[in-house]
């Protein structure tokens, strides 16, 4: 028999329990912020000290806050990622742990050397699979499994491909500032 369901956790106060909610609904947007705009390395921070991070189908698995800076900071630097994530459903277990499921959608290539690219497919889609372990004060990442519906392979720009000239915009531009187009 199933001792949680003999000990259920204590109700948490609504406003405690929103409170969390948000906080790991937040660390999911942070961690794929500081992997599209930030520096790949650091998310290993947004996660336990033991923390995991696992496809479910494959045998990669990378385990430890020092396995995952390595691992993420080996992206490569001309890499440019933009992730969406929607659907994210966030469930306290207790007070000091939680899980949650979010779809992501993933646009990447490398070789990537500046400017606005053409419209292109996205490589991934598919879901998250969190676990979320308050300590210290602060909800982290104790585990995440990646789980693909859609995936292929992450396309490399050719020479011809990175020198985009600007933005795009046709004119002189205010964003970049030079002439566009």
């Amino acid at each position: 028999m199933d001792t949680d369901a003999l000990n259920p956790p204590e109700p948490l106060d609504p406003l405690d329990r929103l409170i969390a909610e948000r906080a790991c609904e937040r660390l999911v947007v942070e961690f794929v912020r500081t992997l599209d705009l930030g520096e790949p390395g650091d998310v290993a921070e947004l996660f336990t000290p033991d923390g995991v991070w696992e496809w479910a189908e494959g045998d990669r698995r990378i385990e430890g806050r020092e396995a995952l800076r390595a691992y993420f900071g080996a992206r490569p630097a001309d890499r440019l990622s933009r992730r969406l994530c929607t659907n994210i459903l966030v469930t306290l277990t207790s007070a000091s742990s939680a899980t949650a499921s979010t779809y992501f959608t993933t646009y990447r290539v490398d070789g990537h050397a500046g400017g606005m690219l053409p419209p292109r497919l996205p490589v991934q889609v598919g879901h998250y699979e969190d676990t979320f372990r308050k300590a210290d004060g602060r909800w982290l990442l104790a585990a995440r499994a990646t789980f693909l519906d859609f995936g292929g392979p992450t396309e490399r720009l050719g020479p011809a491909d990175s020198r985009r000239r600007g933005c795009g915009w046709r004119g002189r531009c205010r964003r970049c500032r030079r002439r566009c187009g």
